[in-house]
C-alpha cells in the first residue's frame, strides 16, 4: 500500500510513475492513518463541488499536527483554504471583489514592467527562480497591498516556511521554522494595517484597504484581516512561481513544444494550462468527510481526512488522451490544477495572467535559452524547483 506520510525514496523527484500506479490499482487508497488518498478526476470533481458532504475546515487534522492554539494552527485554520462558510464566503467575497478584470487591467502595465526590469538585468548564467520567476508574483502581491518596495525582502522566506509546514510529515526544524514566520509576518502585518488605517489606499487597487473596510456584511476581526492577508501572499507567492518556473523547464525538455510556442504565439494561453495540467503547482488538496460517505467501492466514515491528489487526477486517462504526454495544443484541457468549486482558486485569473505575460516576454528576450542543471524544490505538496540553473 501506498503511504503519503512515508514515501517511496525516489517519490519526491519524479512522482507521476507512482501517480499512474494509483489510478490503476488503488484510486481509493486507504492509509495507515485512517486518512484517505484518492486520485481520480471525477472523484476530485465531485467532491470539490459538494460542501454539504465534504468539509475544508481542518481544525480537527491540524490540532495534533501543529499544537492547537500554536501560530501554525491559528494560521491555517483561519485563512480562507481551510474554511467553509461564513467565513470563507465573507472573505471571498471581498477578495473577489478586489480581483475583478478592472482591475487586473489596471495591473497588467505594472507586471509588464517589472518582468521587462527583470529581464534587462537577467545575468548571462542565471538562476531563473531566483532571478525571475520568484521575484514577480513577489512584486505583484506587494503591490496588490500595497507593501512599501523596501518592505517585500523577508515576504520570500515567510511564506515558504509557513507553506512548507503543509508537508504530510514535518522535522522539528520545519515546525519551528514554520511557527516563527508566521509570528514574524503577523507582527509585520499588525504595523503595516496600522499605518493604512491611518492612511487609507484607494480600495479600487488596494486590497489590503478594501479588507481593512469589509463589507455590507461587516468588517473582518483583527485576526482573521491578518491571516488573510498572509494568505494572499502565500498563496498567490509559490504556487506563481512554480507556474512560471515549470513552464520554463518543460519547454526546455520539450523543444519541439517551445519551437512550436515560437512559431504561435496564439497557442500561449492553451500552453500555461498545459504547464498547470502536466507539472500542477500545487499537486495535492485536503478534504474532511461530514458524513459517511462511499467513494467508488470504499465506505469512508465522517471525519476521515481525505487526500485529493490533484497530481494524479490531471494525469487520469479516463479524461486526458495521452496524459503523459506534454502537448500545448491540448484541448480541452479539464485540469485540477485550481480545484474546482465553491473553493476554486479566488487568484486563477491572476495567476493565469503572470503566467502568460512572464513567459511571452522570457522568450520573446530569450528564445533558445536551454537550462543546464535543476534543483528540485524537494515538496510533496507543491511542485517546483528551488533553483533553474540557464545559458541564455
Amino acid at each position: 500500500m501506498f503511504n503519503l506520510a512515508a514515501p517511496p525514496a525516489d517519490f519526491v523527484e519524479s512522482p507521476f510513475p507512482y501517480y499512474d500506479a494509483l489510478l490503476r490499482e488503488a484510486p481509493v487508497c486507504p492509509q495507515p492513518d485512517g486518512s484517505v488518498l484518492l486520485s481520480r478526476h471525477a472523484d476530485l470533481s465531485a467532491i470539490y463541488r459538494d460542501v454539504s458532504l465534504f468539509k475544508s475546515d481542518k481544525k480537527a487534522a491540524f490540532a495534533p499536527k501543529f499544537g492547537e492554539g500554536s501560530p501554525l494552527f491559528e494560521h491555517h485554520t483561519t485563512s480562507l483554504v481551510f474554511n467553509d462558510p461564513p467565513l470563507h464566503t465573507r472573505v471571498r467575497r471581498i477578495m473577489t471583489s478586489a480581483l475583478t478584470p478592472k482591475a487586473l487591467r489596471r495591473m497588467e502595465p505594472g507586471l509588464v514592467a517589472t518582468i521587462y526590469a527583470l529581464l534587462e538585468a537577467m545575468p548571462s548564467a542565471p538562476d531563473l527562480i531566483a532571478d525571475f520567476a520568484a521575484s514577480i508574483p513577489i512584486q505583484v502581491i506587494g503591490n496588490l497591498l500595497d507593501v512599501p518596495m523596501e518592505e517585500r525582502g523577508p515576504l520570500r522566506a515567510w511564506s515558504l516556511a509557513i507553506l512548507g509546514a503543509l508537508e504530510p510529515t514535518l522535522t522539528e526544524t520545519q515546525l519551528a521554522r514554520g511557527h516563527q514566520a508566521v509570528l514574524a509576518f503577523k507582527a509585520y502585518l499588525q504595523d503595516l494595517i496600522a499605518r493604512r488605517r491611518a492612511d487609507p489606499g484607494d480600495p479600487e487597487t488596494d486590497v489590503l484597504t478594501r479588507l481593512i473596510q469589509g463589507d455590507e456584511d461587516g468588517q473582518l476581526s483583527d485576526i482573521e484581516l491578518i491571516q488573510n492577508c498572509i494568505f494572499i501572499l502565500n498563496a498567490g507567492h509559490e504556487t506563481t512561481t512554480n507556474l512560471i518556473g515549470n513552464a520554463l523547464c518543460l519547454l526546455s525538455d520539450h523543444p519541439d513544444q517551445r519551437q512550436r510556442l515560437l512559431q504561435d504565439p496564439d497557442l500561449m494561453e492553451k500552453a500555461i494550462e498545459e504547464v498547470l495540467r502536466f507539472r500542477a503547482p500545487n499537486q495535492f488538496g485536503n478534504r474532511e468527510t461530514a458524513a459517511d460517505v462511499t467513494v467508488g467501492d470504499h465506505r469512508i466514515p465522517k471525519g476521515t481526512n481525505l487526500h485529493l491528489c490533484i497530481g494524479a487526477a490531471n494525469r487520469d486517462p479516463e479524461v486526458f488522451e495521452r496524459p503523459e504526454v506534454f502537448d500545448i495544443t491540448r484541448h480541452p484541457n479539464r485540469h485540477l490544477a485550481f480545484a474546482a468549486g465553491p473553493h476554486v482558486c479566488v487568484g486563477l485569473t491572476l495567476a493565469r495572467m503572470e503566467g502568460r505575460i512572464a513567459l511571452a516576454r522570457f522568450l520573446e528576450s530569450y528564445p533558445h535559452y536551454r537550462i543546464t542543471a535543476r534543483r528540485a524544490g524537494g515538496r510533496i505538496r507543491f511542485r517546483g524547483y528551488a533553483a533553474l540553473h540557464a545559458e541564455i
